[in-house]
């Protein structure tokens, strides 16, 4: 198969392209490098500096490239930033993915997968964790709502058009080469920092909860969304594993061996207070499941970061 990756060289966009090419799949990523980094990916990758908003770039590259299908990992990822610049985010997760789709359709390129987020529930009772993907979307962040809409324009295209899409609502990804962004990023914060030997920051009274799933699941799940005859659907991608920030910080000081004494501030806007999401949708419609416990994917990162940090 041949796959258009947007957003390729980015944190989850260099797990997928690794996995893609040992499977002997032909990649070709697409990004603009904003948030992205070229060196994140294998040397001789088939690269394409350009923008998911330029609608005559993303069409002259998808009519050229006799593509099989798109991934979509291309996009505004923070929540605060979303806040922030609601106009950017727009533009850059709906509007990116309105670009792809229309030159999907010119190119008839039939199948799409797109990254959404569990930030597309909102806050969610604890009576109905872990979350199920027919449960209400209802985001409390502008970065919630741009790819809940990006949702919904995939859904009409299919009806339209008869692109078929996947959806996948990941949970808090984290890993190998992860900025400070993003719903996980506060593992890329933490352990950077831990491997400087810095002080650590928790928003919030630390009992927040998060669904930390580590990158090469995320990617073995791309893959499978791509083949599968499951199609037209969302699926959760997900440990199904409530972690704590303070139960993270526990974890942490051991891979690292020594205690760790974190600062508190005031939580942030628009963060959820708890999140686990089913993955049993995902087990039965795309054969897959985390595979990677937290504290070997743990332990993954912070030797990576350590590594760069020279310690």
């Amino acid at each position: 198969m041949r796959i258009l990756t947007a957003g390729g060289a980015g944190f989850i966009g260099s797990h997928l392209v690794r996995a893609l090419l040992a499977a002997g799949w032909e990649v070709t990523v697409l990004d603009n490098l904003s948030t992205g980094l070229k060196e994140n990916l294998p040397d001789g990758t088939d690269f394409i500096t350009a923008d998911v908003r330029d609608e005559e770039t993303v069409r002259r590259i998808m009519l050229e490239g006799r593509y099989d299908a798109a991934v979509n990992l291309a996009g505004q990822t923070m929540v605060d930033a979303s806040i922030k610049n609601p106009r950017l985010d727009a533009e850059e997760n709906i509007l990116g993915t309105v670009n792809l789709l229309g030159a999907m359709c010119r190119a008839g390129v039939k199948r799409f997968v797109f990254a959404s987020t569990a930030a597309a529930y909102g806050n969610v009772a604890a009576e109905d964790l872990p979350i199920l993907e027919n449960s209400a979307l209802a985001p409390m962040s502008f970065y919630g709502l741009s790819k809940v809409t990006a949702e919904r324009y995939l859904a009409l295209y299919r009806e339209i058009f008869g692109i078929d899409y996947v959806v996948l609502r990941f949970a808090n990804v984290y890993g190998e080469r992860q900025g400070d962004g993003g719903e996980g990023g506060v593992i890329s914060i933490f352990t950077k920092r831990l491997a400087k030997g810095e002080d650590i920051t928790i928003f919030g009274d630390g009992e927040q909860t998060r669904d930390f799933v580590y990158a090469g699941d995320i990617a073995a799940g791309i893959m499978a969304s791509l083949v599968t005859k499951n199609v037209n659907t969302a699926y959760n991608l997900s440990s199904c594993t409530e972690t704590s920030l303070r139960q993270l910080v526990s974890l942490l000081a051991q891979i690292a061996g020594r205690d760790i004494v974190p600062h508190y501030a005031p939580e942030r806007t628009g963060d959820i207070r708890r999140s686990v999401l089913s993955n049993q949708r995902a087990v039965r419609g795309l054969n897959w499941q985390a595979a990677t416990p937290l504290i070997e994917g743990l332990k993954k990162t912070y030797e990576y970061f350590a590594a760069r940090a020279g310690r």
